[in-house]
């Protein structure tokens, strides 16, 4: 069966396939994914299979009725019954006073996916992991549209497999999202064809679309454009930076994380970016996320942590030549996504290959 069937074909086929394996939840959304179905579709195809994650379950009430009372005798006729015996009245029981309920604190969960845009099985596969977590919003590191970033390429590369936090969605795989939850950034093959016109078109984003910042729950992202073309500059006093330095400087949120393509840092084939080395920890951020290097690696540098998060559907990068100051772990066995988890207290990470191996963990808190 090829993506030239109709869809309703692929579905009966996936539906069929999941119920003879049987195939498991997130096998089904991997291999629904790998014939272009949409995103409704696979709803369909889980529901169908009785995939879908339980409901929770209702919590029973614990009132019984009470025993029902023994009815008072009626006098015997012709004669007269006594009165009653006085009784006491009850002593009230005293009014016990509730227990407070401790607040449960509302989390944000996040998926982060890098260098992820060539459509294929290594796509589809970590496209189904972030699928099956059910993160609130996705970000990305850039190289959103292999190979050229054209707009020819960029709904089958994307949308195909991340339409569902897309607003609004103007693509072929499904209706999209109510409102945006998918926060790229711009990578050097998203602006080959000379301006990125194609990425700035498909995605409706916050100021220039080039670099913004959004809030959501305890978490404030603050995407920058790397590339040598962005028109306010890539250095440390551009006009970029002075906008990233007054939008740090002016955030409430908890947590305040750059995001970028070009990582500042890196172990991998095209190593380290220096011309990202901001001073991003003494303008206030708590956390650097990069791609570029289809790798995974987490450094501490400069009071800060950065992390390079490239294994989200491209062909894997070897280990550069040369080791890096401040490296703390390096990983290039396997493609995965990075998911995370923050509150007021603290923000927890974890790296997960589409085999379900964990690869990395770490937390911050201040």
């Amino acid at each position: 069966m090829t993506h030239n069937a109709e869809p309703t074909e692929r579905l009966a086929q996936l539906i069929e396939e999941a119920l003879r394996r049987p195939l498991s939840r997130r096998e089904l959304i991997a291999r629904g994914l790998a014939l272009g179905l949409s995103m409704p579709a696979l709803s369909a195809a889980l529901a169908a299979c009785g995939l879908q994650p339980p409901a929770e379950e209702r919590q029973l009430s614990r009132w019984q009725p009470p025993p029902p009372t023994a009815p008072t005798p009626a006098p015997l006729q012709g004669h007269t019954a006594p009165p009653p015996t006085p009784t006491a009245p009850p002593t009230p029981a005293p009014t016990a006073t509730a227990e407070p309920q401790p607040t449960v604190e509302a989390r944000t969960r996040f998926a982060v996916i890098g260098d992820y845009g060539l459509a294929g099985e290594a796509a589809a596969a970590v496209a189904a992991l972030v699928a099956d977590w059910a993160p609130d919003f996705v970000v990305t590191t850039g190289d959103n549209n292999y190979p050229d970033g054209r707009a020819e390429t960029i709904d089958q590369n994307i949308g195909q497999y991340y339409s569902q936090f897309i607003a609004p969605y103007r693509g072929a795989f499904g209706p999209g999202a109510a409102e945006n939850r998918f926060w790229p950034v711009l990578g050097n093959h998203d602006w080959s064809v000379g301006y990125p016109e194609p990425y700035l078109a498909y995605f409706s984003l916050p100021g220039n679309g080039r670099y913004y910042s959004v809030e959501r729950g305890s978490v404030r992202l603050f995407a920058l454009d790397s590339m040598p073309g962005e028109p306010d500059g890539i250095n440390a006093d551009s006009l970029q930076a002075a906008w990233l330095q007054s939008e740090l400087a002016a955030s409430t949120a908890r947590w305040n994380i750059v995001v970028l393509h070009h990582s500042p840092y890196s172990s991998g084939h095209h190593g380290s970016s220096t011309w990202m080395r901001w001073p991003f920890a003494a303008w206030g951020a708590h956390l650097v996320l990069g791609g570029h290097d289809h790798t995974y690696e987490r450094i501490e540098r400069d009071g800060i942590t950065y992390v390079v998060n490239g294994l989200g559907g491209g062909a894997r990068y070897a280990r550069g030549f040369t080791g890096l100051e401040g490296s703390q772990i390096f990983f290039n066995a396997d493609h995965g996504a990075m998911f995370v988890e923050a509150d007021q207290r603290a923000l927890h990470t974890r790296f997960v290959t589409r085999a379900g191996v964990l690869v990395d963990t770490f937390s911050l808190s201040q």
